[in-house]
């Protein structure tokens, strides 16, 4: 296209008034098409900003994105990673709530960004990724009881141009979102009539419904809440009483502490029944844990013991029995199992299965006492080789853990049999691994310096092997005693939250009120509504009838009373 510069030049008194016409004409279209190439060149540049602060986000969106996934990741790893690469236990329950916490987060973030990315993708008129296919979600529980919300369009006409007919239902999505109303306090109003006969000068009145706290404030429901915020929740007092507050309902500590030594006393009676109950099982499981005890001589706290035994993992009625002593002595276990001649229990006789703390020895002496054997806990040899590995310093750990892994995998395909199917079974199956490690041990302990961590683990499995074999020869007998101590965590759990226990009365009645409410779940009850119905119903039920708010026994009477009703 020819410029200014092309034309000839051309005077109007020289040239026709038609080719002056012409020039002016065309010097117009060239200015139009410069100003055109000009306002293009403008628009492509600002295209090309644009197009490079999108590349700019995008990019910066991504980074994000995978920062998120790694973090993600991370998490992941910590809360479901190898227990070599996971967070010990202390750790796991300092930060868990955490983790949850800060995962929802990061998750949120991650949702926002792919909106994000979905929106520019629309815009740009481009197809976005797919997101990745959400996890299915556990169903929330039948049992709860559902608000209902309907949501209709405004108009159910068609809207389609030239229609407007009706529309027909013909289905519709659910979603459900949990909820929750906070603890509601409310007053139970027991009004007593009164009525007299103006004839006789007799007054009549209904007697008064009993209670276990007689002239208190409380009823059975807020004692057994009380008991479960304080033994199952680990609240202490005093925060029990700032929650309580939220609701403007005065509960001074002294109150609270007061209403749960009152549950103690009343419930002694049905411990001591579930004691005789749990010692009634031919294996139990034995373990003790360690709880402060405040010496108010002193001004400090003293180390003293809760001791917990448990009938068999095996046995079809669970139920677990905690002991408060102030040591760690044989004299304890041994004085719980020797039962009363004068109250007529007889000496407890079975197998028991313990870790290899030597105050067991004096329970299971065969020379003192014929009718008991020992058994020892597999997980804890197992633990011995595991920390083999953590260290890196020994090849045996990795392969001791090899061959346990497939001892305990035989062990969870014999969960649904007997005891004598079990004990065929691991006759079976299970035997001839044991005796393959045994001989792969003894061959390796000649190879190993003596005193060194790798012959101590080879020496304590081999060292107690008639014990650890114990339930080769027995269905009943657990392998390991990790049962008993999933029933001891709980105590581990409470000496954080509330740090001491004030007095042996204090540890006493703890081991009281848990061993019903931990046997309870256990049985599958809910502890609030287990402990509430026992406290209901112990001032009015005869002591011959106790037995029926044992925990293996409750949920049978509840629905005895419910058919009944």
């Amino acid at each position: 296209m020819l410029g200014m510069r092309g034309l000839p030049s051309a005077e109007p008194q020289g040239l026709p008034p038609e080719v002056v016409a012409l020039i002016a004409q065309l010097r117009q279209q060239v200015q139009e098409q410069t100003q055109q190439l000009a306002q293009r060149d403008q628009a492509l540049a600002e295209r090309d900003a644009q197009l490079q602060r999108k590349d700019r986000e995008i990019a910066l969106r991504e980074a994000k994105i995978e920062k998120i996934n790694f973090e993600l990741a991370r998490l992941k790893r910590w809360t479901y990673g190898s227990k070599s690469e996971a967070m010990n236990a202390d750790q796991r329950r300092l930060f868990e709530e955490t983790l949850a916490e800060d995962e929802a987060a990061l998750q949120a973030q991650l949702e926002r960004l792919r909106r994000e990315a979905e929106a520019a993708a629309a815009a740009a008129g481009t197809k976005p990724k797919a997101a990745p296919r959400k996890p299915r979600r556990n169903a929330l529980p039948e049992h709860l009881r559902r608000v209902e919300h309907r949501h209709e369009p405004d108009s159910t006409d068609c809207q389609e141009p030239g229609c407007g007919r009706a529309m027909k239902r013909i289905g519709e999505d659910v979603t459900e979102r949990l909820d929750i109303v906070p603890a509601e306090f409310f007053v139970h109003r027991h009004i007593y009539g009164k009525w007299a006969c103006r004839h006789c000068q007799v007054l009549k009145q209904a007697p008064s419904v009993p209670e276990i706290v007689e002239g208190g404030i409380a009823a059975s429901g807020f004692l057994a809440h009380t008991a479960i915020s304080r033994f199952v929740d680990h609240l202490p007092y005093y925060r029990q009483e700032s929650i309580n507050a939220r609701s403007r309902v005065h509960t001074p500590r002294s109150t609270l502490a007061a209403g749960a030594g009152q549950v103690g006393a009343a419930l002694e009676p049905l411990y001591e029944l579930h004691k005789h109950f749990v010692l009634d099982c031919p294996v139990l499981h034995a373990d003790e844990t360690s709880v402060a005890l405040l010496d108010p001589g002193a001004g400090k706290t003293r180390k003293a013991y809760m001791w917990a035994y448990a009938r068999s993992w095996h046995d079809a009625m669970p139920g677990v029995v905690y002991e408060f002593c102030r040591g760690r002595g044989a004299q304890y276990p041994v004085a719980f199992l020797g039962g009363d001649d004068r109250l007529g229990l007889r000496r407890w006789t079975g197998t028991l299965l313990t870790d290899r703390y030597g105050a067991y020895d004096t329970v299971v002496d065969p020379q003192r006492y014929p009718g008991r054997i020992s058994a020892a806990c597999a997980a804890h040899a197992r633990r011995n080789f595991e920390e083999l590995t953590k260290v890196g310093t020994s090849p045996v750990g990795l392969d001791a853990l090899r061959r346990f892994a497939r001892i305990y995998e035989v062990e969870g395909e014999l969960k649904g049999l007997d005891d004598e199917q079990r004990r065929a079974q691991r006759q079976r199956l299970a035997k001839p691994l044991w005796e393959e490690l045994h001989h792969w041990l003894s061959l390796e302990r000649r190879l190993v310096a003596d005193g060194g961590a790798t012959a101590k683990a080879i020496d304590y499995t081999l060292g107690h092997w008639v014990a650890l074999t114990r339930h080769l020869e027995d269905g009943a007998v657990a392998i390991d005693n990790n049962h008993l101590e999933r029933q001891i965590k709980p105590w581990a759990m409470g000496r954080k939250a509330w740090q001491f226990v004030g007095s042996e009365l204090a540890g006493q009645r703890a081991a009281i009120i848990m061993s019903l409410v931990q046997s309870a779940r256990l049985n599958g009850h809910d502890p609030w509504a287990y402990l509430r119905d026992v406290l209901e119903r112990l001032p009015t039920l005869p002591n011959t009838r106790l037995e029926e708010l044992l925990p293996h026994r409750w949920q049978a009477q509840r629905a005895t009373l419910n058919t009944t009703s």
